[in-house]
């Protein structure tokens, strides 16, 4: 359909360019503030006094670094950056115009008949032969979806982030950051090629190092940010071989083409399979999957709002977005799609095992988004592309809310040890915290909120996205062209009842760990200090305002996809809300996957759901009944952990053994063979140094020619005669 002639060419749909545009002007203003803020330029007179240097200082020479997460030292009442106040309207207030935008064209994508993507050209890009690139938007239910949990969600955190990074002394650079961000996330969601979506991935993963490594000038921040940058470079290279099969195969790269032509590939054939495991491989990077997740744990390194904007809204969402983008193509490749399932199961099983035993309570929430990342890649995986997006959703909601709250016990605690000046203190282990709930109490109330979601408790969200996610998987095993495919040798079904097993098992440890974050930081007696608990206390309302929002999002979010076992008894809403606004984007695609045969009648839908309820019931209580928060000591007076558990608190070791098979054996290659090989021993000595002492050489023989003797000149004539003659005399 035309763009002039589709329903929503007359409504703010047609501003939808304006979306990513926004950010990008916030990013231009708080990048020129942060810039002009950090010259130092000479006085207009270069004659005057240079004695008084008033204007030569930086600007951020008097500022403290933010108390929270950065660990640096500040004076009592550090100086706020002196283009503070304009960051503050700029970066948020893009996001608010940003939001109502969004909003207004969800209201209008309500009133009208969506039977294709409403696609807006905005130029000509890459028109190369039969290349053809437009640098378009695209929006459906899919990318609506995405697009307000970007901005509603970002919003939230850039407000969060007013109050969280007040005193940073890079204050204007942070929203820069942040805005540039939410830019290309925007331009990844609403791409109406793959091309265009690829320049938002990269987008992401370069504002990921900025983000990442924001206090840069601490090794460790460097390094992680460094780390998130190279996996993901591993990922992205098979996301660029797919579109590169893609149009060798199909000559597009447009979403609405390729899926209008996906069947012109053979269905299971060996073409779509590989085309989906390469883009699976750059979901695996982007989405911290099985063996690509090492980054997202050291992506705590940068500040908290970052880790809840790239870990609930954004960044690592993009994967499971990819997939159901693609769902045309993994529809017709059962194998790619076992295999996206059963990744997904295990990585969601290993990172849970991991959060077990977590001191850092953002390393918990780090490994907790691993995992139900993980879930979301078994709801795609099995078809149950809705399911996936669902939880994506809801996942935003309590995630978000889980890494602002800790933001707001950090705060809490950075600002107890300030005032005392115990600087040294470990401000993120749950063993220096510890009955919090007696000073924050909204912050406690509310991350249980989070906690009872994320575990899977009704009412709160995550226990319906969760649900859906693990009836899909045990439906799909009969009837669907999952079950009739094989991987590794395995029957598609067999396959599929692992998966469920293991997202059972995961489930249980999710209820486990969360209770254990929530025990150690709010119950019990407090282990911060006597002299510390005067000091705490909660944050700032800026900070604390989108806390309550996002509570009532994680009580109230899965009435967006109600399933219909649960209205048909309670009928407290409508059902499958979310599932009929994607029906036009992933409907056909989920229909061919499930087959016939694959729907579960309602007595086997409640016989699952109160299973999985009694798995999260039954983590609350073994957490409850085995965690003793009074017996808990502080982190200095803690022991080292042996057995399993030092193992489980050394995350299985993977990055020693990455670090032991990957990282050394390539530095030392570029040691001995790469820089002593070739670039001392071949390029430097021999070509350079040996081209020099070459010419010297050729430069002393012809100084010895040239001695100025006649007796020389005369003897060399007489033997340069000889020698012709004696080849004359040879060639006659």
């Amino acid at each position: 359909m035309l763009e002039s002639t589709h329903p929503l060419a007359d409504t703010a749909a047609r501003f939808v360019w304006w979306l990513p545009t926004l950010p990008l002007i916030g990013f231009l203003i708080n990048g020129a503030l942060s810039v002009y803020a950090s010259a130092k330029l000479g006085p207009a007179d270069p004659s005057s006094d240079h004695g008084h240097e008033a204007h030569g200082h930086s600007a951020n020479a008097h500022h403290q670094p933010h108390a929270a997460d950065a660990g640096h030292d500040g004076h009592d009442t550090p100086i706020r950056h002196r283009f503070a106040a304009i960051a503050s309207v700029v970066g948020p207030g893009v996001m608010v115009v940003a939001f109502g935008l969004a909003l207004a064209t969800f209201f209008a994508m309500r009133g009208v008949e969506m039977h294709s993507p409403y696609v807006n050209t905005l130029f000509s890009w890459l028109p190369v032969g039969a290349l053809q690139v437009d640098a378009a938007l695209q929006l459906d239910g899919l990318s609506m979806v995405m697009v307000l949990v970007i901005t509603g969600i970002g919003m939230l955190i850039h407000l969060f982030s007013v109050g969280y990074m007040q005193d940073d002394p890079g204050y204007p650079r942070y929203f820069a950051y942040l805005n540039l961000f939410v830019f290309f996330m925007l331009l990844l969601v609403l791409g109406a090629n793959y091309v265009v979506t690829f320049v938002g991935w990269e987008g992401v993963g370069l504002c990921s190092y900025l983000l990442i490594g924001f206090w840069f000038s601490e090794q460790a921040n460097a390094d992680a940010g460094k780390k998130a940058f190279i996996v993901n470079r591993i990922g992205d290279f098979g996301f660029m071989v797919a579109m590169f099969m893609l149009f060798a195969h199909l000559g597009t790269l447009d979403y609405t083409t390729i899926a209008a032509k996906a069947d012109q590939l053979p269905a299971g054939g060996i073409v779509v399979t590989a085309i989906c495991l390469f883009l699976f491989l750059g979901c695996a990077g982007k989405s911290a999957q099985i063996p690509l997740f090492v980054w997202l744990p050291d992506a705590m390194a940068g500040p908290t709002p970052v880790s809840a904007l790239i870990h609930a809204a954004t960044m690592v969402t993009a994967g499971v977005f990819l997939v159901a983008r693609s769902s045309m193509l993994f529809s017709i490749a059962p194998v790619a799609s076992l295999t996206v399932a059963l990744v997904g199961a295990v990585t969601a099983l290993f990172a849970a095992t991991i959060g077990l035993k977590q001191w850092d309570i953002k390393k918990v929430l780090a490994y907790s988004t691993v995992s139900q990342l993980g879930y979301m890649f078994i709801g795609v995986g099995v078809g149950a592309y809705t399911a996936g997006v669902f939880h994506l959703v809801t996942h935003a909601f309590f995630k978000a809310l889980l890494f602002l709250g800790s933001g707001s016990v950090i705060y809490a605690m950075h600002r107890a040890y300030h005032a005392t000046h115990h600087h040294g203190d470990d401000a993120q282990d749950m063993r220096n915290m510890g009955g919090l709930k007696k000073y924050m109490p909204a912050t406690w109330a509310l991350m249980w909120i989070a906690t009872l979601a994320i575990a899977g408790v009704p009412p709160f969200s995550g226990f319906f996205s969760k649900d859906e996610i693990l009836g899909a998987a045990f439906a799909r095993a009969h009837g669907s062209t999952l079950a009739d495919a094989t991987l590794l040798g395995l029957p598609g079904s067999t396959v599929l009842y692992i998966v469920w097993v293991l997202g059972l098992a995961s489930a249980l440890l999710t209820a486990i760990y969360m209770t254990r974050m929530m025990l150690y930081t709010f119950h019990g007696p407090n282990r911060t200090g006597a002299a510390n608990t005067p000091h705490l206390a909660e944050a700032p309302w800026i900070m604390t305002g989108p806390l309550v929002v996002l509570g009532v999002l994680s009580l109230v979010g899965g009435w967006l996809n109600l399933p219909a076992v649960i209205t048909d008894l309670m009928p407290i809403g409508p059902s499958g809300t979310l599932e009929h606004w994607l029906e036009p984007v992933v409907g056909e695609a989920t229909a061919r996957v499930a087959g016939t045969g694959t729907h579960l009648s309602a007595s086997t839908e409640e016989v699952l759901i109160g299973f999985a309820v009694a798995i999260a019931i039954a983590g609350i209580v073994i957490a409850k009944m085995r965690l003793k928060p009074e017996v808990l000591v502080s982190k200095s007076a803690s022991l080292p952990s042996n057995g399993i558990q030092r193992v489980l608190e050394h995350k299985w070791f993977v990055d020693e053994a990455y670090d032991a098979t990957l990282v050394k054996p390539t530095y030392a290659i570029s040691k001995s063979v790469l820089w002593t090989g070739i670039d001392v021993g071949l390029i430097d000595t021999l070509l350079v140094n040996g081209s020099a002492a070459l010419t010297r050489f050729l430069g002393w023989m012809g100084g010895q020619l040239q001695s100025g003797r006649v007796g020389t000149y005369a003897w060399m004539l007489v033997l340069g005669a000889l020698l012709l003659l004696r080849a004359f005399a040879r060639a006659s």
